[in-house]
């Protein structure tokens, strides 16, 4: 999450959560308690630029611009496609897959020759 969107996800939160303008100290508490320090310049820009805005009105337009955003479905197409077109990479990644289950069943075996349910 990049910074900014901290302090707009703190701004919501408090809206959500009751305050019908949240200010500064309210954003701050909220970063604060989860362990992020807040920069008052950040801080001030999110409070100056969402101040008097509704939020569900926010949070609308912030949708329809995702809309708009690509998903990155070429991305998942040309992965997709490379399997077949190079050869089986999803082979090795089962016999990984068999290697790993075998290890863990080999460490179960190790509690001092009792299960759970024996």
């Amino acid at each position: 999450m990049s910074d900014l969107m901290r302090y707009v996800a703190a701004y919501l939160l408090a809206a959500l959560g009751g305050k019908e303008s949240p200010n500064s100290g309210d954003i701050k508490k909220i970063l604060e308690s989860v362990g992020i320090e807040a920069d008052d310049v950040r801080l001030d820009k999110v409070v100056s630029e969402l101040s008097g805005k509704n939020v569900e009105e926010v949070i609308v337009q912030g949708f329809s611009k995702l809309a708009s955003v690509p998903s990155g479905g070429a991305v998942a197409a040309s992965s997709a496609s490379a399997p077949s077109a190079g050869g089986s990479a999803a082979a090795p990644a089962a016999e990984e897959k068999k290697e790993e289950k075998k290890e863990e069943s080999e460490e179960s075996e190790d509690d001092m020759g009792f299960g759970l349910f024996d």
